[in-house]
């Protein structure tokens, strides 16, 4: 008889344990919601952007922006773009991410950033890591230049240069301003200037 109890209450854990695995499944489905990671590697080729559309930031610069790694790819931990620079003296305001960190690797040409109060001259195969909630901006130097410019998380980035892309005439600045705010950015400056 004792034996047959001991049996009784060990299955009798069974649902238990199924039930509290069942749970945990179904909270981190939930928690994750509709992002996606791959499992599967992949190449873009030089030139190209991951899902074919080259972005252009119009209205901030004339620079192109492909997507090489998207947040679609890292479940929204990463954001990798190429920027071609086709905006010498130009750039993006003064502004801060309070969300993202970001790092930038120069391909090609010159530029010149302001990360806090600290400002950088940075050539070929420089690299700059700008912390989140730390105000930063940078100006392209030389006629073209490219870039390497990762977003950690995403955040809303892809959506930002989707709707810069869209602008059909020069935004006000204040149109910047909303826009920044939109996609978790705040301007705080103007962009920088060469003296």
């Amino acid at each position: 008889m004792k034996r047959g109890k001991f049996l009784l209450i060990a299955l009798s854990f069974y649902p238990i344990n199924l039930l509290a695995k069942l749970k945990r499944y179904i909270t981190i489905t939930i928690e994750k919601g509709n992002q996606m990671r791959t499992n599967k590697g992949f190449k873009v080729d030089s030139g190209n952007a991951r899902f074919g559309k080259h972005y252009k930031m119009k209205g901030v610069t004339l620079n192109t922006l492909d997507i090489k790694i998207s947040a679609k790819d890292t479940d929204g931990d990463l954001a990798v773009f190429e920027q071609t620079g086709l905006t010498p003296n130009g750039g993006p305001p003064l502004h801060i991410h309070p969300y993202q960190d970001e790092w930038f690797y120069v391909v090609e040409g010159e530029y010149f950033f302001q990360v806090g109060e600290d400002k950088y001259t940075m050539k070929l195969g420089d690299t700059i890591f700008l912390p989140r909630n730390v105000q930063h901006a940078f100006i392209q130097l030389t006629e073209k230049a490219k870039m390497i410019v990762s977003y950690l998380p995403a955040g809303k980035m892809e959506d930002f240069f989707k709707v810069t892309d869209s602008w059909t005439s020069p935004p006000t600045n204040e149109e910047v301003v909303k826009v920044f705010e939109e996609h978790d950015m705040k301007v705080v400056g103007p962009p920088l200037k060469i003296d």
